[in-house]
């Protein structure tokens, strides 16, 4: 492709459909507002976790401390500051100026508006540059602005479109220091492990394709790409310096994908259908019924022609490569189980997570084939579907419009049902008053609700939800719940093949994380290691539910915590002094 000395007058298409947009979006975000906290968030992998950390840094001045020995007093009783996300990133700037709640509420909206903003730069320069489809990519970046996904990732998804633009910008030579700004900033507001690494690659041999197909090589996106990795390792500091240090063996080396890999072909081609219909939804799961219709119509409509043709190999390399990744994520579990042993590595770092760019993928396949269909309300028809699609499997989306009908789920609370900070706050108070300690003299743990709902609440805890801290701590930590992993084989599988979830487990709960307080919940037999627990500090249990017999554990009930908007109902057992 010619090189362009100056840039063309679409460069910085018309912003005046993407203004509707906005519009509608911040109408749609109508739904997160409600008073006193009462708005729901996505618990799981996300408020049970994802939140707590960067409040738990912000909290203890730590965000941007990097020295080696420096830990995180409140996580995992001295988590390496390291083990960490960095510092630089928004969602941890925002805490340090707001609360918990608005901070994550503005930093969801700022992210969906930038991975709007960008799709629509993205689809006016090189998607349906048309001036007749100006509001074609509005409604089309609006529904990708709308995906189901973790916004506390940041961009990681939704902003790859500005990715993408600025490459192609620098591409065609036409590169000005707003795309290598966009290259430095998706890096600070992205997750390197999750999105980064598989954006680089995915970059990386497209750039080689390219050079080979117009034997050149394209150097400025090249430049580009060290750009992009350059920012990384300035804003993963923390990340690099542990891996280049050594600074603690990571439990992740324990994880043993023979072991929790469901077995057998079926599974494999099943967890694959999942991923090619449905994608993942920690990256945005979402029906991919709007590009397959577009791909069909464009297919069956067009008049056969080199035009049909070329349509058809772009779709259809697009589609066999969003199988074949949808094959490869599906059994990777099984594939890294046979092999873990010989390629220990594969152990940490999960590669099937290419599929973080398979939504942008699919939006190329509905672009593609929206260029072929010939303007009118079949084409709106397919945008409004993905829209819809977009809105409807956003859980946190419908399930605050919900909360708006009255209608939202008991087994899903609000965030302050679910932090429940007044319920906490009288427990602190009850333990400073007979005790005259303040949280970080002692050490607490939980039974039957996150222990990120503690750390959100300023308590200083022995577990965590972490996925990655120090192996040894790991095997302290089992030491508290050996009986009750000999209890249940799963949970032993799940603890000594992952954990992830350093938590206190018990056999008669299994794998509920979050016991609500209606219907109480009473555990007839549990078994900790209360000795090990003292001599880690701790000294009490804020458990979600009712132990029949805590004397025989060497606990005594210190009290028990209700309100009725709250989601728990809280005994705190405390550690008898031997």
């Amino acid at each position: 492709m010619p090189q362009d000395s100056k840039l063309p007058a679409s460069y910085y298409p018309s912003v005046a459909p993407v203004w509707w947009a906005v519009l509608a979006l911040l109408l749609l975000s109508l739904v997160y507002v409600a008073p006193a906290g009462r708005t729901y968030i996505l618990i799981d992998d996300n408020l049970d976790t994802e939140l707590a950390v960067p409040y738990a840094l912000v909290q203890e001045g730590k965000a941007l401390d990097y020295r080696p020995g420096t830990v995180v007093d409140r996580l995992l009783n001295g988590l390496p500051r390291n083990a960490l996300r960095p510092g630089l990133q928004p969602l941890v700037g925002l805490l340090a100026v707001l609360p918990p709640l608005p901070a994550y509420l503005l930093h969801e909206l700022l992210v969906r508006l930038a991975g709007l903003v960008g799709m629509y730069l993205l689809l006016r320069r090189y998607g349906l540059p048309a001036a007749r489809h100006a509001q074609l990519c509005a409604a089309l970046a609006l529904a990708w602005a709308v995906l189901p996904g973790y916004t506390t990732y940041g961009l990681s998804v939704l902003g790859q479109p500005w990715v993408l633009w600025a490459l192609l910008n620098l591409r065609r030579g036409s590169g000005r220091l707003s795309d290598w700004l966009v290259l430095a900033g998706f890096a600070c507001w992205s997750s390197l492990v999750l999105a980064g690494m598989f954006v680089l690659a995915a970059a990386g041999i497209w750039l080689a394709w390219d050079a080979y197909r117009n034997r050149r090589v394209a150097w400025r996106p090249l430049v580009g790409l060290a750009v992009l990795a350059g920012s990384y390792l300035v804003v993963e500091y923390p990340l690099v310096s542990s891996l280049l240090n050594r600074q603690f063996v990571p439990h992740r080396l324990e994880f043993d994908y023979a072991r929790l890999a469901p077995g057998g072909v079926g599974a494999g081609l099943a967890a694959a259908a999942r991923y090619f219909l449905l994608g993942q939804y920690h990256a945005g799961s979402f029906l991919r019924a709007a590009p397959l219709l577009a791909a069909g119509a464009a297919a069956w409509l067009l008049p056969t022609s080199p035009e049909r043709q070329r349509l058809e190999r772009q779709l259809g390399t697009a589609l066999l490569l969003l199988a074949v990744l949808a094959l490869f994520c599906g059994f990777y579990p099984q594939l890294v189980g046979a092999v873990q042993h010989a390629v220990p590595p594969l152990r940490t770092f999960n590669l099937s997570r290419f599929h973080f760019l398979t939504p942008l993928v699919w939006f190329g396949v509905l672009v593609l084939s929206l260029r072929q269909l010939p303007a009118g309300r079949a084409t709106w028809a397919l945008v409004a579907l993905q829209l819809l699609i977009g809105l409807g499997m956003n859980t946190e989306w419908t399930l605050n419009l919900r909360r708006q009908l009255g209608r939202l789920p008991s087994s899903e609370p609000t965030y302050a049902a679910f932090v429940a900070p007044e319920l906490f706050r009288q427990v602190r108070l009850d333990i400073e008053q007979r005790t005259g300690q303040a949280p970080a003299a002692y050490r607490v743990a939980c039974l039957g609700l996150p222990p990120a709902v503690a750390t959100l609440n300023d308590f200083y805890t022995l577990d965590a939800y972490q996925n990655n801290y120090p192996l040894p701590y790991k095997h302290q930590f089992r030491e508290l719940i050996a009986a009750e992993l000999t209890k249940s084989p799963e949970l032993r599988t799940y603890f000594d093949a992952w954990g992830n979830r350093c938590y206190l487990f018990s056999a008669e709960l299994g794998k509920n994380f979050r016991v609500a307080a209606l219907p109480k919940r009473t555990v007839q037999h549990w078994h900790c290691n209360v000795p090990a627990f003292r001599r880690m500090g701790g000294r009490y249990v804020l458990s979600a539910v009712r132990l029949a017999r805590p004397e025989q554990t060497g606990l005594r009930l210190f009290g028990q915590y209700a309100a009725p908007r709250d989601y728990w109902h809280l005994w705190v057992y405390e550690v008898e002094k031997s």
